[in-house]
């Protein structure tokens, strides 16, 4: 299903003029590039997981959750900013293609490198695959400015701004350790600055219901390949071990958390926050946490199970908590941006509290078992409350 428009015409070489999307297009679908281009993302997610359960299982809780934090910025900031581009601006000729297999060239790179950037602070590969990815999108972004001239100004901030932000990225391996946090901080507030400059010129024209769904498309594919590794975490453990009942139990509240998860997620529609820049871009800025919990879920399963199995360096609570505090972070981000411009009365106040008490559940003996009951709650209050559109 192709992605141009339909208006589109070829030109020398085969190429489309990049015109902009209609923004009321209806039944505006991901298209397969895009749902491609998910899946080539999600190899990074699942390799940052894989190495945040490494590092949290080995007892480097703190350092193992910043060097977490720190690589999926990375991963989300290009999946996220590619994204908003091609709902604005999508032809499907093989140029588009080729940029974009680029992109996901890089995410490989990117993914690459994430081992020795989270436990050894060595950045080198996976700011290049960064870089790669980044700079296919400022080709895609002067193809833009040269095609449309409304929105060339937009473009050209675009890609100014981010031409300078990789070229502050690519010195960031070679700062002092030390320096490393407040540097990180500088840097990500001038990636978030981008749009918001770019976009004060003149409004991209984006697809909030295309939006919407990519989103919700990113958020099952992570929250799939979490209860893969979980699985596969529990198939692993049950080879191994006499307390089949115990993984069996631990293994079913992790699918009802996954569950729930789904569900506050796709609880109500959010297109209508989307139309404006006001409101859209703390909708895209926000899904940092929602996704990068949703990542950390997977590692704190796995972490839970090798506390079980007396294979972790974790005392019972801490290992509890890399699967309660994730898992309350992706509720409480749920609800900051979607639930509560769509819930009634008490329920507005209870869902975040729910939050609150599933990350505190790791201080209960069965923290897993308290955790998914409470979702559970959360999940039929929603259900009760939310307003009907």
């Amino acid at each position: 299903m192709s992605g141009e428009s339909p208006t589109a015409e070829r030109g020398s070489f085969g190429l489309t003029r990049m015109r902009p999307r209609d923004p009321t297009q209806v039944f505006r679908a991901a298209s397969p590039l895009e749902l491609f281009f998910d899946l080539i993302f999600v190899v990074a997610v699942s390799f940052s997981s894989a190495q945040l359960h490494e590092l949290e299982a080995e007892g480097h809780l703190w350092s193992g959750v910043l060097a977490y934090v720190l690589t999926f910025f990375g991963i989300w900031w290009a999946w996220m900013n590619f994204t908003w581009f091609a709902s604005a601006f999508d032809v499907d000729d093989w140029f588009y293609r080729i940029l974009t297999l680029t992109q996901m060239a890089g995410v490989l790179v990117l993914a690459t490198g994430i081992k020795s950037a989270m436990s050894h602070g060595d950045y080198r590969i996976l700011i290049l695959g960064y870089v790669i990815m980044r700079l296919a999108l400022v080709t895609q972004w002067l193809r833009a400015s040269r095609s449309h001239p409304e929105l060339r100004r937009t473009a050209l901030r675009y890609a100014v701004g981010v031409v300078i932000c990789q070229i502050l990225w690519i010195g960031f391996p070679w700062i002092s350790p030390s320096l490393q946090i407040p540097v990180f901080l500088v840097l990500v507030a001038c990636e978030l600055a981008v749009p918001v400059w770019a976009e004060s010129a003149r409004k991209t024209p984006w697809h909030s219901a295309h939006i919407a769904d990519r989103y919700g498309s990113f958020t099952l594919i992570v929250l799939g390949e979490s209860v893969l590794a979980s699985t596969s975490a529990v198939v692993s453990a049950a080879d191994n071990s006499h307390h089949l009942g115990q993984l069996v139990i631990t293994g079913f509240a992790g699918l009802v958390l996954a569950a729930g998860m789904w569900w506050l997620y796709f609880a109500t529609e959010v297109t209508e926050r989307l139309d404006e820049i006001r409101t859209a871009l703390p909708f895209g800025y926000g899904h940092y946490a929602v996704f990068a919990a949703a990542g950390a879920f997977s590692a704190g399963i796995t972490v839970l199970l090798s506390s079980q199995m007396d294979t972790s360096d974790l005392s019972p609570v801490a290992a509890a908590a890399t699967l309660t505090i994730p898992v309350g972070i992706f509720v409480l981000g749920v609800w900051f941006l979607i639930l509560r411009h769509n819930l009634e009365g008490v329920t507005r106040i209870i869902v975040p509290v729910g939050a609150f008490v599933i990350a505190a559940c790791a201080f209960l003996p069965g923290a897993i078992i308290f955790a998914a009951l409470v979702m559970a709650g959360l999940v039929v209050l929603v259900e009760r409350h939310r307003v009907s559109h």
